[in-house]
């Protein structure tokens, strides 16, 4: 039987503190080294979004969220050419978290420079561009966007 296509399929972590919003700098990842993102990663396979999001945001932040504290925000299918032709395509859950237990800390040294507060007037200038795009639908009300394509 002929392989089927196949999808990469990601969570992330909007998380804001009154008008602030965490984010991560990229290194040594071999994808978008110096750039600003959200706290994140794929789907280890047989694990939802949710649980994903869950996982990650203890691996990377060090904080413990409850599945009743995320609220899916926006969802993205998105093609990125960076990316060789099995990895391209993708499917995004951009999570909110309404609360979280335990201190925000990098706990992930060796693949992030620091997780920092930033206005979310002022954002850095170096945001994963696909992540800009997001911030940008949510702020429209829009939960869907469809990005590379």
């Amino acid at each position: 039987m002929k392989d089927r296509f196949r999808l990469v399929c990601a969570s992330y972590l909007i998380i804001r503190k009154e008008n602030k919003m965490l984010l991560h700098l990229r290194q040594n990842s071999g994808f978008m080294d110096g750039y600003y993102g959200f706290v994140s990663g794929h789907l280890d396979g047989n694990e939802s979004f949710t649980q994903c999001m869950i996982r990650e945001a203890k691996e990377e932040a060090g904080i413990d969220i409850q599945a009743a504290d995320l609220n899916v925000i926006h969802v993205a299918n998105r093609s990125e050419n960076l990316n060789p032709v099995p990895l391209k395509e993708r499917v995004d859950v951009f999570f909110e978290a309404s609360k979280w237990q335990g201190e925000i800390k990098n706990m992930e040294p060796e693949k992030c420079a620091g997780l920092e507060w930033f206005d979310v007037d002022k954002l850095p200038d170096n945001i994963i561009p696909y992540n800009k795009k997001v911030l940008e639908q949510i702020d429209n009300k829009k939960n869907y966007s469809e990005i590379g394509y």
